[in-house]
């Protein structure tokens, strides 16, 4: 389908892969491109063949944000409109999460406000070494919104995120590394051929287990031990029901590869 504001492609080895297609505004995020991007991530639920998905911008940058025309549009009713209007568009974005394949951000410019936002509502990110990142929020004097106050301590931790969101300013990307708010980083070149190769890893992995795995721990982040006990010992019966823990084992007494289903 031809979409006007982003644009969608599927390699053969399950790969997906959703581009931010507004370059001339770095890919800023407005109402028309929240749809289009709620309407992909539903296409793709259903897609039986995607393994894995990717999402990058056109251009020079990730992306910048939301768009700030649409945004005062969007606060310029009344206040439980405003509210009511704010959650569906940041909704419709934060729609990756509910995806079971894995999805990993590949992050070159800038990510700023809630480009970031979209960045670490993906599993992983992938960042060029030219990237700044930033929760420019307070710098138009406004509160984070698009689940900022939510990712973001999840994955920094509570201090860390207090002094990014407080303080709005850009980081590079050895410092997102540092802190753990992206996977890897590389040379702006190697971006795409690094990103490919590590979601093509991570494809050729039997289906079951590696959407088993990525449920486990966003319910671990939530539960407590014995539930993520209960849950672990629930995935790893139905992985041996596969026939591929069995092929494993014997492969592992034969010394030889294993010849995994890859389901």
């Amino acid at each position: 389908m031809d979409w006007e504001t982003i644009s969608f492609e599927k390699k053969q080895n399950g790969i997906a892969i959703l581009s931010l297609n507004k370059p001339e505004s770095l890919n800023a995020m407005t109402s028309e491109m929240g749809d289009e991007f709620a309407e992909c991530i539903s296409r793709l639920k259903a897609d039986q063949e995607a393994r894995i998905l990717i999402i990058r911008g056109e251009g020079r940058s990730f992306c910048s944000g939301g768009n700030i025309i649409d945004a005062f549009k969007m606060y310029d009713a009344p206040a439980a409109e405003a509210q009511r209007n704010t959650i569906e568009f940041y909704q419709r974005f934060l729609s990756v999460r509910s995806l079971d394949i894995p999805t990993v951000a590949v992050i070159h410019g800038h990510a700023s406000g809630a480009g970031l936002c979209l960045a670490m509502a993906c599993d992983m990110r992938i960042a060029s070494t030219d990237t700044k990142l930033s929760m420019a929020f307070i710098k138009v004097s406004l509160s984070p919104g698009m689940g900022g106050t939510y990712l973001m301590p999840q994955l920094i931790g509570t201090a860390k995120a207090m002094e990014l969101c407080m303080l709005g300013e850009n980081i590079d990307a050895q410092q997102a590394l540092q802190i753990g708010l992206v996977n890897h980083v590389v040379e702006p070149e190697q971006l795409m051929d690094f990103a490919l190769d590590f979601a093509g890893r991570i494809a050729r992995n039997p289906v079951i287990p590696v959407r088993l795995i990525k449920k486990a721990i966003y319910q671990g982040l939530k539960s407590d031990l014995d539930a993520a006990l209960n849950f672990e010992a629930f995935a790893q019966v139905g992985c041996f029901s596969t026939g591929n823990v069995q092929e494993a084992i014997t492969a592992f007494k034969e010394k030889r590869p294993p010849f995994l289903n890859n389901i």
